[in-house]
């Protein structure tokens, strides 16, 4: 029967063996060894696992003899023999086999190990992407070890063994935790090819020499994912100021830090602006009209960086200072002065997104115009009064308003007879229009040729209503401003016209215009 040595690692380093012929029964020595090493434990492994198949041994036995002996090669889950060298622990003159069955000489250990300080496991490269290829190398060992076994897990556990290596053979055998993509190095070091995510974590090297003596160093693996683009949403793109709520979120598969972004620069989060702990949602209550614009969020590892496509965001607002422009001159809630006969632009302008709806009123009465400015043609004295400006914006509901007084100029006063148009044809109507005519009239007569009563051809009353006289040919009409309209001219209508006008104080003043009628060709 070949001898038997049992090994139980104790705190840092425990080394001990016994000859075939030692009193007791395996069960019985490993009890007297833990009631001998009770203390605290970094990795305390459940009760559960002592069973007597997981006892730490070390078969020593006599070297066989032939090739097949010196040539097998061990199988993952089953016991493998290999040549090592002479331990100086054993007895000299004598070759010894050791047998190790998937490190099951150092699980029951892992009750009671803690790390040795002289060993110690660093990852290289020290940042490490999905695909790359990392080795944990060791340094503070002793030269001295026999065999190595590595874990990737938070305990020595076979159920987290990833390989033990034989160092006399170079022989390797993977565990219940190999994924295929692990070497150990004769060095004692682990390279790991084509990391994934699930790489990362604690990484355990236990290490046995030739006065079969344990040690145990601890290592930490971090695998960064290559980020995909984040994405922003929002419950909303198009907001009303101070009414909604902006909520905006990065949406990211992987776990990364998040930094967001406005219009292409890094978003200070001000105090008015909500950011979730996770950074991964931004609020703001009564959003503002300087939020509007582009929004991007970026995820960043240490391996990787990648930003989403903007989102534009709109805010509604307005219509504000709504005001009334005359070439570009603001005239809101001021009286314009226009010379007689002459045009007149007003514009319409506000502070509001979107452009708001217009409408236009004169003295109260809505005029049939939508667009942002009016014209006004041929000013005379039926267009003077007060003209209103209302802005609406569709979009928050809201609308202001702006009005301007608009008169005739102080040079318009004197009275004067303007034809409109200027040459009129034969054919055409006309219109003998007053500029100036008194406030306070009473009543005018028109006359074609000398002011004579035979020559009247109308005069109106303070009630408004005009009486045709002697040369009314049925084509003249009166308005109540004096102006005269003739229709349909003939030849015969050119020559000299003349109006009288009395005033409520009994002022009376004369006007005379000579009329060219142009031939139809």
């Amino acid at each position: 029967m070949s001898p038997l040595i049992t090994v139980s690692v104790g705190a840092r380093r425990v080394a001990g063996w016994s000859r075939a012929g030692q009193q007791g029964a395996p069960e019985e020595r490993l009890a007297r060894r833990q009631a001998a090493l009770q203390g605290p434990s970094r990795f305390p492994a459940p009760a559960s696992r002592l069973t007597h198949g997981d006892l730490p041994q070390l078969q020593v036995t006599k070297p066989s003899r032939g090739p097949a002996a010196d040539t097998a090669r061990h199988q993952p889950g089953r016991a493998s023999k290999h040549r090592a060298p002479a331990s100086p622990s054993l007895r000299p003159g004598l070759q010894w086999k050791m047998v190790l069955t998937g490190c099951s000489w150092l699980v029951l250990g892992a009750a009671f190990l803690s790390a040795a300080a002289e060993i110690s496991i660093t990852p290289e490269p020290a940042q490490l992407a999905e695909g790359d290829n990392v080795t944990l190398l060791v340094r503070g060992l002793s030269g001295e070890e026999v065999a190595y076994c590595w874990y990737a897990g938070p305990t020595i556990s076979l159920s987290y063994l990833v390989a033990s290596y034989i160092v006399s053979t170079g022989d390797e055998t993977p565990g219940p935790a190999h994924t295929g993509r692990e070497a150990v190095r004769p060095d004692g070091s682990l390279d790991i090819q084509g990391l994934l995510p699930g790489h990362s974590g604690t990484y355990i090297l236990q290490t046995l020499n030739r006065q079969l003596q344990t040690e145990v160093g601890y290592g930490h693996v971090q695998v960064y994912e290559i980020l995909a683009q984040p994405s922003v949403t929002a419950d909303n793109t198009e907001l009303v100021e101070r009414r909604d709520t902006l909520r905006l979120r990065c949406s990211s598969p992987s776990p990364a830090e998040v930094r967001w972004f406005f219009n292409g620069n890094a978003l200070p989060v001000a105090v008015r602006l909500g950011l979730s702990p996770d950074g991964r949602t931004l609020t703001r209550h009564g959003v503002r009209r300087e939020e509007a614009g582009a929004y991007q969020c970026e995820v960043r590892n240490p391996v990787s960086v990648s930003r989403s496509d903007p989102l534009n965001l709109t805010v509604y607002f307005g219509p504000e200072r709504v005001a009334i422009l005359q070439d570009s001159t603001t005239r809101t809630g001021c009286t314009i002065k226009v010379d007689f006969n002459a045009s007149l632009t007003l514009w319409c302008v506000s502070r509001s997104c979107p452009e708001p709806e217009y409408m236009w009123t004169f003295n109260g009465r809505a005029l049939d115009n939508g667009r942002d400015h009016l014209n006004i043609s041929g000013m005379a004295a039926a267009q003077e009064g007060t003209y209103t400006c209302i802005a609406k914006n569709p979009k928050t509901l809201l609308s202001g308003s702006a009005s301007v007084v608009v008169r005739l100029s102080a040079a318009a006063v004197s009275m004067m007879i303007v034809p409109v148009p200027a040459k009129p044809m034969e054919g055409q109507d006309v219109t003998l229009t007053v500029q100036g005519y008194p406030r306070d009239l009473l009543v005018y007569a028109w006359y074609r040729g000398p002011a004579s009563e035979p020559n009247r051809l109308l005069s109106q009353l303070p009630s408004g209503n005009w009486i045709a006289g002697p040369a009314h040919t049925g084509r003249e009409v009166g308005f109540a401003n004096c102006s005269l309209l003739v229709q349909k001219l003939n030849l015969t209508d050119a020559g000299r016209y003349m109006l009288k006008t009395v005033t409520l104080q009994g002022k009376t003043d004369t006007l005379e215009l000579e009329l060219q009628v142009a031939p139809l060709e």
